[in-house]
């Protein structure tokens, strides 16, 4: 569990930044999904400068698909933080790209973050959040107006997550996934190591009913993920926080 002495700037960060983009080839066809061009600078780009705001000090980068791109963009620092790689052997998965970056992953929890989003959250209150609750998982949630996209995320009272509702047509409003998360050790180390694994689908789903809660946030929030929403990024970012 989350000691209520530990500081958000003590936080190792995750970004999954293995990303291919299969979905956004038409467009992005060169380079990882990460590093598509928005206003032109590298989408991670935008993430690292949230991350360096909120004091984190200490990033991973998970890379995948034409890893090497992504260490000749960032080097070994950014912002003031370092910048260390876990490249992947093969296709792992969110999960098993997380796993396999354990031993770089120093701090207690750990931040996981998709390298594909952006989501403009308050990340010292989804910690405090964390912290308060004793969570060995969080999730950071927002709510957008149409949920068919992402599929819903569905609470107890008490803040826990109870279920994962799948896409589907028509659900309307509701909260979704930002693609944040903050997780304690010993659940990262029970991930299934050398082989493809999924939070969402495989490794989420089996955490219901523990200390795993969400955090509800109504900050804006864009993933890149398709042709037709990697076209709003330019416009979403340059309203950002702090911008």
């Amino acid at each position: 569990m989350t000691s209520s002495s530990a500081r958000l700037e003590e936080v190792t960060v995750a970004i999954l930044a293995g990303g291919k983009g299969t979905r956004l080839q038409s467009v992005v066809s060169d380079r990882p999904k990460p590093l598509a061009e928005v206003a032109d600078r590298p989408f991670l780009a935008y993430q690292l400068e949230q991350l360096a705001a909120a004091g984190i000090r200490r990033v991973v980068l998970c890379t995948g698909y034409l890893s090497e791109q992504v260490t000749k963009t960032f080097g070994s620092s950014y912002a003031g933080m370092r910048l260390e790689y876990s490249p992947e052997p093969a296709a792992l998965g969110t999960a098993g790209a997380v796993r396999h970056a354990l031993s770089r992953l120093t701090s207690d929890p750990v931040m996981v973050m998709n390298g594909d989003s952006y989501c403009d959250a308050d990340l010292a209150a989804f910690w405090q959040f964390h912290c308060a609750r004793q969570a060995e998982a969080s999730v950071l949630l927002t709510h957008v107006d149409e949920a068919d996209r992402y599929g819903q995320v569905l609470l107890d009272s008490e803040q826990r997550v109870a279920a994962f509702r799948e896409k589907a047509p028509s659900q309307g409003a509701g909260w979704i996934n930002a693609g944040i998360y903050l997780v304690a050790r010993r659940l990262l180390d029970s991930i299934p190591a050398g082989r493809a694994v999924s939070l969402e689908r495989e490794v989420f789903p089996n955490w219901v009913g523990g200390r795993f809660y969400g955090h509800r946030c109504h900050a804006r929030f864009i993933d890149i993920g398709t042709p037709e929403s990697y076209a709003l990024a330019a416009s979403f970012l340059a309203a950002r926080r702090g911008a």
